[in-house]
């Protein structure tokens, strides 16, 4: 439990959230024109006037940015009028992360997130309709502007990309000769189970909007001889997976629905199991992370699918999962935590 905050503490804090959009855009504008790159290459430090006129902006946009930068830490002045790149600045210009973090929020969620009240009111992405007119952002993915669609896959892709290796070791352990990869997405998966074994196939279930993209992919990495793709709406309950599979494989997928869904879908999974075949389940948990920055990020990205993506899900704890799993017909065999320093654990699952 966090230490209590004394009532002065308290109100000071309640500053810093009711001004943190406009820090927000501040910080934004720091990196986008240039201030931090120029800071970081100076690393003596530079007056509000060197920095103007060396980037073209006026003395007095300058001086609002450095200030405002100034009091989120991302700078620090050295003497009345010079200011230098701090820790946090040079992350926001050179972390690869924390780039990708700050463009999918000023990308895909900055303006939607004003409608908060209305979709936890009705249930619904209220928010996406400052990107385009679609019931879940899901549907409308590969027509967003291109900006919000590569900030979208850069930071779906990043927190599953770097625990690929260790996750491909996970599953190919059992040797299985064919996956299917359910929520296949732009096909990375697909494509890094082929790359790994010469022998796999796999075959990707999606929306067909997604197995489009996914299809492109495939056949630019010579893979189509090996992946197949399955059109499937997994939220129309009749609509059921195949069987043959030894090994079903989900990537950051369930996270996108709601408990009564995640069953639902968990169940058509059981179905299409047979007695040797294993699931597996990665997800980033809010239980289980190493640092607390994780899990604040991953509350966070809760409130993207309430505003953003479809109203009704969220990121899950171990054990909210584990519950799920339960109730559709699965069981948890093994647990695979924090797997290669990622913020991914895996479930390996059986049928009950």
């Amino acid at each position: 439990m966090k230490k209590e905050l004394s009532a002065f503490e308290a109100k000071s804090e309640a500053q810093k959230i009711a001004f943190a959009p406009i820090y927000f855009q501040a910080a934004i504008s720091l990196w986008q024109l240039g201030i931090l790159q120029l800071l970081r290459k100076n690393k003596k430090g530079m007056s509000v006037k060197e920095i103007a006129e060396s980037l073209s902006l006026s003395e007095y946009g300058v001086q609002v940015l450095v200030e405002a930068g100034a009091q989120i830490n991302m700078v620090a002045y050295i003497s009345e009028d010079t200011v230098v790149i701090s820790k946090i600045g040079l992350l926001l210009n050179s972390d690869r992360m924390t780039q990708i973090n700050f463009n999918f929020m000023n990308d895909v969620c900055y303006n939607g997130a004003k409608y908060l009240n209305e979709s936890i009111k009705n249930g619904k992405p209220e928010g996406l309709k400052t990107i385009g007119n679609w019931n879940t952002l899901y549907e409308g993915l590969m027509q967003f502007p291109e900006q919000a669609k590569t900030s979208w896959l850069e930071f779906d892709h990043y927190y599953s990309d770097i625990a690929f290796n260790a996750a491909l070791e996970i599953v190919f352990s059992e040797q299985p000769k064919t996956i299917f990869d359910i929520g296949g997405n732009t096909g990375k998966w697909a494509i890094a189970c082929c790359t790994y074994n010469k022998d796999v196939r796999v075959k990707m279930l999606d929306l067909q909007v997604q197995l489009n993209v996914a299809k492109k992919n495939v056949e630019e990495k010579n893979y189509l001889d090996r992946i197949d793709f399955n059109p499937i709406n997994l939220l129309d309950t009749t609509q059921k997976i195949p069987k043959g599979a030894d090994a079903i494989w989900m990537s950051q997928f369930l996270d996108c629905f709601s408990e009564d869904e995640i069953v639902a879908i968990l169940k058509n999974v059981c179905q299409a199991a047979g007695a040797k075949t294993t699931i597996y389940i990665m997800e980033p948990f809010i239980d289980n992370q190493k640092f607390e920055s994780a899990a604040h990020c991953l509350v966070g990205t809760s409130l993207y699918f309430t505003t953003m993506a479809n109203g009704n899900s969220k990121m899950y704890s171990t054990k909210a999962m584990e519950k799920l799993v339960e109730q559709a017909g699965l069981k948890v065999v093994q647990t695979f935590p924090l797997i290669d320093d990622s913020q991914q654990s895996i479930l390996k699952c059986v049928k009950q």
